[in-house]
Order: C-alpha cells, then structure tokens, then sequence
C-alpha cells in the first residue's frame, strides 16, 4: 500500500493484551480512513446490537485513526471515534496532535482499544512496544499538571533508550474521569477532540493518557517525485490563500460573527448581534496573546495563539482561545471581557471540558435561571450574565459533577430532559431553550441572518448533529456537502489548510500518495455518500437511553425559528418551510427516502447492502 500500512494495533484493557489487526486495501479504497475507517470498523463490530451498546460500558470501542493523507499534507490531525456518547450514533471527532504522526511511524493506521481496565492505567506505545501502564497517581490530575507528571514519567525510559526528545499524548482531565458528556480527549494543553464526548468514554475505561512514539518512517508514498513537488508549492500556497487566518486565526471573528453576520451566541442565542469592539482579535493580540504564530507538526498556516492572563493574581494559560470556544465561554454568557472569556477557556482545559458543548449546556441553564424555571435552591447560588466567578465555578461542577453539575454533565439533551423531570415540566417546555441538534449543542454560527457559512439545513441534516465542522449542504457535488468534509476527516487533514485550496489540487495529492485515480465525481457520488449512509444508519440506531426520530429531531432548534431581535438582520429566522424542502432535496440527492433512510438502491450502489437488516429495525422502531 502506498500513505497506509494497512493494519492497526488492537488492544484490550480488560485483559492487558495486544496485537496487530490487517486491514485489507480495498476498506481503505473505499472509506479512506479516520470518520470513514472508524465507521466501518464500528459497524462491523458492534453493528448487530448497535442499540444495546452503552457507550459509557465496556463494549463500547475507542478509536485513534489516523488517514492516507496524515504527515503528508501540511498540518495534522488525528481522529478520535467510537459509539458516542452524545448522539449514540459516530462522530468522527478531530484533534491537532503529534500523535498522529507518531502512530504511523510506529507502524499502524491507528489504535483500537476495547474493554475497559479496573484500575486507573494510561498505554505507553513506542513501535511494537506496548505497555499497559499503572495510572493511580495521575488519576485526578487536571491537564497541565498531568502533562508535567506524565512526562517526568517516561523521561527515565526515553533517556535510557538514547531519545532526547519526549513523545505527545492523548489525555482526559477530570470531566473525563466522571464521565462528563461533554469532555474532549485532550492534546498538548489546548487541544481537543472535543465533538461527540469521547472524553468520558476514555474515562469509562479507565484510560487516562495515551503516549506513543514511533521511530520509522511513514509509509511509502505512490509517487515521491510529484509529491515532493506538490507539497512544495501547497506549503508555500496555504499561507497566501489564508493570510487573515494566519495573522488573527479563528479569534478574528469574535467581532466580525457578531457585528456583521449576525452568527454569534450572545445570552444562550436570545441575540446574535453585538457591536463591542473590545470584544474582538485586536484586544486579544494587545491585551492576551504572547506569542502570535504557533504551528502544530508540518504546518505552515500557523494560526495557532499563545495566551496567558492574569485575574486577581492567578495566571491563566491557553490558546488563542479559538472562536468557537471563546463565543460559547465568552458572549454566550454575556462576558465580553477578553481576559475574562480567556481565563474561563483555560480553565475549561484544564478540568478536561469542550468548551463549546459544556458552555451550550451552561447558556441553557444561565437562562433557565433568568426565566424562572430554575432557581437558587436550584443551582445553590445565583446565575448572572457576565459574571465570571460564577461561570468559573459552574464549569467546576459539571466537571465534577456537583449539586447542578450532576445534571448539566449529562450535556444540552440530556440536561435539558432531566431539568423538565425535576420541575415537573413537559420536555419541550425545556428543550425549546437547549440550542443543539440530536444531542450535539450547535456549533458558533447561527442560521437566521444567512450571512455565515452554514446553511439553513446544516445542522438539520448532519450526521455530527450540530457539529460545525461537519454541516450538510447544496448542492451535494461541491464543498457545501457534508462529503466534502467527510473526506477531510477521512484523509485526515486540518480544514484551515483546504481553505480556498481547489479540491482538484487536494484530490490530485491523494492520487500521488496512494496511487490511485480518485475523482471529484467520485469523492461526491459514491465515497462521501457511502461514509454518510453508513454514519446514517448508525445514528438511526441509536440507544440505549436515546433515539432519534427523523419526524421530530431532523430539525433546527427552536430559537433558531425565533426572529432576530437587533441588528442590521433584525427580524430575520429560520423558515421552516424552506427547512423542509431543502431537507427533502438533500436526502433525495444522496439517495435516502423523505425521513433521510437510505433506500435499497442506494445501498446497493454504495456496496452497503449487509445494512438493510439495520435499516428494517429503524423501521420497525419508528413503525413504518
């Protein structure tokens, strides 16, 4: 094979055991690998009783895959998979991290772990050298205290063994640990896979780190000569293409989301519009940022921040922090103190929480307060936009999972169900203030002005639910669909390094890699909508505690309906009329009937025909 090894390194933490698992080179042909290969490796597993696996229980599998494109494209990302527990359906969940790089060179695709340990412990990978190591006294640690641990740990091995340098890790914090919905697998300090709550299914595990280095080579590639130089001319390209994003990164649209597109969480998203200027890149380069390009493995866009504030004397370190993490941390709270949304995303890091899912299901319950719904015997103290210290100590809660924290650790859906039961109110008197889409709490860019780049389908028809990086879209043949993402996550590329990159030119360095002739035709007719339609059925699936019917949750939330109450988009919301239609159309287009099933041609076309016993039972379920 060429940009794979075609096979992957298994192990079972419930009896301490390992081996190396062959992958055949058509699965890799036909689901690239990463979002794709975790999808089938999944189904093929646990598809038959999908419904009874309890992704917090043992038989739940947790996925590290790399792609054909991982260490050979500029930048890195690894994927992070498993039954998630946000949706109990796939999420391919993406993380910056040396790790991906260090699997491959070790010689796998990826890493399968199965089972589940009695005993806190964290894998030590060094090429065909696996231990299942002893992690008591890093259990409970929070994320930079860990790393500082960890790495003292394996530094008498690395010097023993004549490496100087120490190797990267995958890692949960406490939300993890207490099986926190919303907690990410952690990278580096900042970083985290943080869509689909793959953190807590570490935790269920007992697993707390994962640390590896790989000594050999990457996989050959098909073409060296043409790779050499396609590589060249894309690392000098991707800065020029994205020079705003290389200068100001994500953080350039806390101002802009708000002021001009109408697309940002303000109060739980009872506003999108703000025009605070101080709430913007400019304050955070002069005020946060102390040191401005910071690039992950082979990346040459660098849009990556250093941050560190100082509140009431305590230091507080973190990244830029990304857009995504501090709107939900920051506006969406009603803080727009640069330092102050900085801190809390830094303390969001540490304790092991996604910022955007855990600060989604804080906007509910701050506005929940501010309706009358919860009180303060409710919470314990009182909920006030903009406040930091409360903010700070609700994050704290959730991640352990105390007084409200228990509830609210359960993420927006599921917080949102039990907060009706404890008032003694109908769900949907709840829900219709939980902004998410099948369990998943939407990302940071709104559907009602239509100024930003999701459509108003692309939460309602995404197999990641509210996932912002994997919305749906028309028309299904260019970078609007969800295929277009899938295959990024399939590769496995960053997706800051695709901006304003022809996909010619992407699908053309994937041919070099592997040897093969892919197509643009076929990345949208037949590999995207294979990947969806597998991830499709499995979302249907569903449970145990949750299941989705496409009649009621193939939906925007609520508010999203609700009309713009300022700004140059005022009056504007969702129509979902026009909802309706275009959600038709888009399932018509990959082949799925009216309610998005996958009909039995398309199966056939797609060579998925062994799901059409998966599809009855959906439909049995849902009684068509």
């Amino acid at each position: 094979m060429s940009g794979f090894w075609g096979r992957l390194l298994e192990i079972d933490l419930t009896s301490s055991s390992y081996k190396e698992v062959e992958v055949p080179s058509i699965i890799f042909r036909k689901f690239l690998g990463g979002r794709g290969l975790a999808s089938w490796l999944l189904w093929r597993e646990l598809g038959g009783r999908w419904e009874s696996i309890d992704p917090l229980g043992p038989e739940n599998i947790l996925l590290i895959l790399t792609g054909p494109l991982t260490g050979y494209y500029p930048g890195i990302k690894l994927i992070v998979s498993g039954k998630s527990p946000q949706t109990n359906g796939v999420v391919g969940s993406a993380v910056s991290s040396e790790v991906a790089v260090e699997v491959k060179a070790a010689g796998y695709d990826g890493v399968v772990i199965k089972g589940s340990s009695k005993d806190p412990v964290y894998l030590y990978i060094h090429d065909d050298r696996v231990e299942v190591r002893d992690a008591s006294r890093l259990w409970g640690k929070t994320g930079i205290e860990l790393l500082r641990m960890l790495r003292e740990e394996v530094r008498v091995n690395y010097v023993l063994e004549g490496v100087k340098s120490l190797p990267p890790a995958l890692y949960i914090g406490p939300a993890g640990e207490n099986l926190v919905r919303t907690a990410p697998v952690n990278a580096k300090w900042t970083h985290g896979a943080g869509y689909g709550g793959y953190g807590a299914v570490m935790g269920s595990k007992k697993l707390k780190a994962v640390v590896i280095r790989g000594s050999g080579p990457l996989p050959k590639v098909a073409n060296l000569e043409e790779f050499i130089k396609l590589r060249g001319e894309l690392i000098k390209l991707i800065p020029t293409k994205n020079y705003w994003f290389k200068f100001w990164g994500t953080p350039s649209e806390y101002y802009f989301a708000g002021s001009r597109k109408s697309s940002e969480p303000i109060r739980n998203w009872q506003e999108e519009w703000h025009n605070i200027i101080e709430y913007s890149h400019h304050d955070l380069e002069t005020k946060v940022w102390v040191r401005r390009f910071w690039s992950d493995w082979g990346c040459s866009l660098s849009c990556m921040k250093v941050s560190i504030v100082d509140i009431n004397g305590k230091y507080y370190l973190t990244d830029g922090p990304d857009y995504e993490m501090g709107a939900y941390l920051g506006s969406n709270l009603g803080i727009f103190d640069v330092k102050e949304f900085t801190a809390l995303s830094a303390i969001a890091d540490n304790l092991g929480l996604c910022g955007i899912q855990t600060g989604n299901v804080m906007g509910l319950v701050f506005e929940l307060y501010e309706r009358g719904v919860l009180t303060k015997e409710d919470i314990g103290y009182e909920l006030r936009w903009g406040d930091f210290k409360v903010a700070s100590r609700l994050l704290e809660d959730i991640a352990y999972r105390r007084g409200i924290g228990e509830v609210l650790a359960e993420g927006t859906y599921r917080a949102a169900l039990k907060i009706a039961e404890m008032k003694g109110l109908k769900p949907e008197e709840v829900l219709k203030y939980a902004v998410q889409v099948k369990g998943i709490g939407i990302g940071a860019h709104g559907i009602r002005s239509k100024a930003d780049y999701p459509q108003p389908i692309a939460y309602t028809c995404s197999v990641h639910g509210g996932d912002h990086t994997s919305v749906a879209g028309l028309p299904i043949n260019t970078i609007e669909s969800e295929s277009w993402k899938v295959f990024f996550d399939s590769a496995v590329v960053c997706w800051f390094n695709l901006f304003n990159i022809p996909e010619d030119i992407v699908i053309k360095f994937l041919n070099v890699v592997t040897g093969w002739n892919m197509s643009k035709d076929e990345l949208y007719r037949e590999l995207g909508p294979r990947i969806l339609t597998l991830q499709r059925v499995l979302l249907l699936l569903g449970g145990p505690d949750v299941y989705w019917d496409p009649r009621i949750h193939d939906d925007n939330p609520p508010r999203f309906y609700e009309p713009l109450p300022s700004g140059p988009y005022k009056g504007k919301s969702g129509d979902r009329e026009e909802v309706k239609k275009l959600k038709i159309q888009y399932f018509s287009e990959l082949g799925w009937d009216e309610l998005g099933i996958p009909t039995k041609d398309t199966l056939t076309k797609l060579g998925l025909t062994e799901l059409e016993p998966a599809i009855e039972r959906i439909r049995k379920r849902l009684g068509i």
